[in-house]
C-alpha cells in the first residue's frame, strides 16, 4: 500500500517576502552558532508545506555561504524512541550539505556546534532519481532504485534555547536539527538482508546506550523512503541518483562533549566511528 501522507500541500504559500525573511533570520541564527529563541509570530511558517519551502530558500543560503550543495537528506521522527522524545508523531524530513558527510572514521569539533548530538541510523543511496511520475510509492517500489544501504550516524545540533517551544513547522524549515552526517561503506547486496530484522546499537566511550530494530522505523526501513519519495512528489521534486536519504534513528539522541567517541554497529551494515574533540 502507498504510503500516506497528510496533503501539507494543499493550503495556501506564505508570501514569498515573508519566506526569505525567514529564511534570512534562520540563517543568521544558524551561521552565527548562537542558541535560536521562538520564532516571532510573523515569521513562523503557517504550516509544513510553508516551512519547506521556506527550507529550501535556507538551503540557497547557506549553499552560498560555502557549505556546498544539498547532497543528501535526513527523516527525523520515523520511530517510536524518538517521538516519544521530541513529542512529535510524524516524520519530518530535512537537507544535508555537501562538505558536512564525512566517511565512516569521523571527527568533529564539539566548539563548532551549540550542542552536538549523535543518532544511530539506517541510510540508503539511491542509483537513479525518483520522480514524481511515478508516485505514489510504496517500499517495494522505491527499493528499485536503491544502490547501497549502510550503517550511519546523523550528526544533530541542538541550537535552539527550547526546541521543545520551537514547534514543528519551525524546526523543519531549520533541517529538523541536522548539521551532517558519518557514512559507512555501502552494502550493495542489500537484499539478501531483512532490513526489518537487523539491530542496530550505539556506543559512546565503550558503553552500550541503546539499540533499535530496522522495524522501529515505521515498521520497515524503506517505508520511510516511500514516504520521503511521497512527499517529495507533492512537491515536485524529484529525489537525484547519487543522494542518500537517512531513514531515522532507531536509538534516542545522545548529546556529545569533547573528548567522547561513539561507535555504531547495524547487522549485515557494518559500522561508523566518531571522535569528538
Amino acid at each position: 500500500m502507498p504510503v500516506p501522507l497528510r496533503g501539507i500541500f494543499g493550503g495556501e504559500r506564505v508570501e514569498p517576502d515573508r519566506a526569505q525573511a525567514t529564511a534570512e533570520h534562520l540563517f543568521r541564527w544558524r551561521t552565527d552558532k548562537r542558541p535560536m529563541t521562538r520564532l516571532a509570530a510573523e515569521l513562523c511558517p503557517a504550516d509544513e508545506g510553508d516551512a519547506y519551502q521556506i527550507q529550501s530558500l535556507l538551503h540557497e543560503k547557506l549553499t552560498a555561504h560555502g557549505l556546498g550543495p544539498v547532497s543528501g537528506h535526513k527523516i527525523g521522527c520515523t520511530t517510536p524512541v524518538m517521538q516519544a522524545y521530541l513529542g512529535i508523531g510524524q516524520p519530518c524530513a530535512g537537507g544535508i550539505f555537501a562538505h558536512s558527510v564525512q566517511g565512516p572514521l569521523a571527527t568533529v569539533r564539539a566548539a563548532d556546534y551549540v550542542r552536538l548530538g549523535v543518532e544511530c541510523e539506517i541510510a540508503v543511496l539511491l542509483k537513479s532519481d525518483i520522480s514524481p511520475e511515478s508516485a505514489p510509492y510504496d517500499r517495494r517500489s522505491v527499493g528499485l532504485f536503491v544502490d547501497g544501504v549502510t550503517a550511519a550516524m546523523e550528526l544533530v545540533d541542538d541550537r535552539y534555547d527550547d526546541f521543545s517551544d520551537f514547534g514543528v513547522a519551525s524546526l523543519i524549515a531549520d533541517d529538523f536539527f541536522n548539521t551532517g552526517c558519518v557514512l559507512g561503506a555501502p552494502v550493495t547486496d542489500w537484499q539478501n538482508l531483512d532490513l526489518a530484522a537487523i539491530t542496530g546499537a550505539m556506543w559512546i566511550d565503550e558503553a552500550e546506550i541503546g539499540r533499535g530494530s530496522g522495524a522501529d522505523i515505521m515498521g520497515h526501513p524503506l517505508e520511510a523512503l516511500a514516504w520521503i519519495a511521497n512527499l517529495w512528489a507533492q512537491r515536485g521534486l524529484t529525489l537525484r541518483a547519487g543522494s542518500f536519504v537517512m531513514l531515522g534513528s532507531v536509538v534516542q539522541t545522545q548529546w556529545l562533549e569533547a573528548g567522547n567517541r561513539v561507535r555504531i554497529s547495524i547487522d549485515g551494515l557494518g559500522e561508523a566511528t566518531l571522535r569528538v574533540e
